[in-house]
């Protein structure tokens, strides 16, 4: 029997952690199967995982998944008693995708990967497997690139994340931009704000916060001119952190429509195409610098103190954890006991 206070939103797991990150004889990929099985075995007082969020590249989900092969994973979940929430499409080169700054090229591969994205959504709804979630994209370009015209590059990259959303409207989907230090015109706070508000299709694009991510905005890594938090900040200080938080959730809130628990200890971990990512770590790290199921509350919660409902589901993020750590079942414990804190702390019935 469950002793966990509300019934919504729903918890999922990520699985690209398994992929993102990994590489090499020493962090190999963590194969979907296992991940799966991780994911599925955590229990807290008779409360499970409800599902997971998939990375649609292999080597977990291939995009160009068969009918069959998507029948076959969605019998998999459902033998693990899991669903299928939010999706990750593969919209940068390495995995076949395109900067969506780039030439008409890359912007057209960028596009295809969003389409076959989408279309994976659907069948797996038909497949009764998914019923809630979102198809997450970013930029697929760095700061670097973006920051040597950030005028046309953000008209340009609005442009690519409007075709996208008359892509998504098709399939009856929505996407969320990834709110990530890594990626071009999305790498501070106000410039994602910017880009969202030049997309202007808020009924489609939306914004995904990842905890870890959205207080790297707070410190101007890669983006100087954002940052909230003084250079000399003490830690010490938690009132003067959170204050910083509250003003970033307060700018994208309203636009947020996926949401990650996560913990980051205030550094930042690059790994190829991700510059200065947000280095994840456990809820119990002892140099984590949030009150995680607090600064939840910034983002599940309107100024008025009410939840805003705005997303069904609600997802850890695991990204850059060592294969020794995500292979180790009582993290999975762990993490499952920090997500129900936060559930009940913020959620609803």
């Amino acid at each position: 029997m469950s002793t966990s206070k509300h019934k919504f939103p729903a918890l999922h797991n990520a699985m690209w952690p398994g992929i993102v990150g990994k590489g090499g004889a020493a962090e190999p990929a963590i194969d979907l199967d296992t991940m799966l099985n991780l994911t599925a075995s955590a229990e807290v007082d008779g409360t499970k995982f409800d599902g997971v969020d998939l990375f649609l590249a292999l080597p977990h989900t291939d995009i160009d998944s068969t009918d069959d092969q998507l029948k076959e994973l969605a019998d998999k979940l459902a033998a693990h008693e899991l669903v299928a929430g939010s999706l990750v499409a593969p919209v940068w080169p390495p995995v076949g995708g395109g900067s969506a700054m780039g030439s008409e090229e890359e912007r057209s591969r960028f596009l295809t990967q969003v389409r076959k994205a989408c279309e994976i959504g659907k069948k797996l709804r038909s497949l009764g497997i998914r019923k809630y979630g979102v198809i997450r994209i970013d930029s697929a370009e760095g700061p670097a690139a973006w920051s040597q015209d950030p005028i046309t590059n953000t008209k340009t990259i609005a442009s690519t994340f409007r075709e996208a959303c008359n892509i998504a409207e098709e399939y009856g989907e929505r996407l969320a931009a990834e709110g990530e230090i890594c990626w071009g015109g999305m790498h501070g706070w106000k410039h994602m704000v910017e880009l969202l508000e030049q997309v202007g299709r808020p009924k489609t694009l939306g914004f995904q916060a990842d905890m870890a991510h959205t207080m790297l905005y707070s410190l101007g890594y890669n983006s100087p001119e954002s940052r909230l938090l003084p250079a000399d900040y003490d830690w010490s200080d938690h009132s003067v952190l959170k204050n910083a938080l509250k003003q970033v959730a307060d700018a994208l809130r309203a636009w947020t429509i996926d949401f990650h628990v996560a913990q980051n200890d205030g550094t930042v971990k690059g790994s190829g195409s991700h510059d200065k990512t947000g280095r994840h770590c456990p809820p119990d790290d002892p140099n984590g610098k949030m009150n995680i199921v607090e600064i939840a509350g910034l983002w599940m919660r309107n100024e008025d103190g009410s939840p805003t409902r705005a997303y069904e589901h609600i997802c850890w993020d695991g990204c850059m954890f060592p294969n020794s750590m995500m292979t180790a079942p009582e993290i999975w414990v762990k993490i499952l006991a920090t997500m129900i804190q936060v559930r009940d702390a913020h959620g609803w019935d």
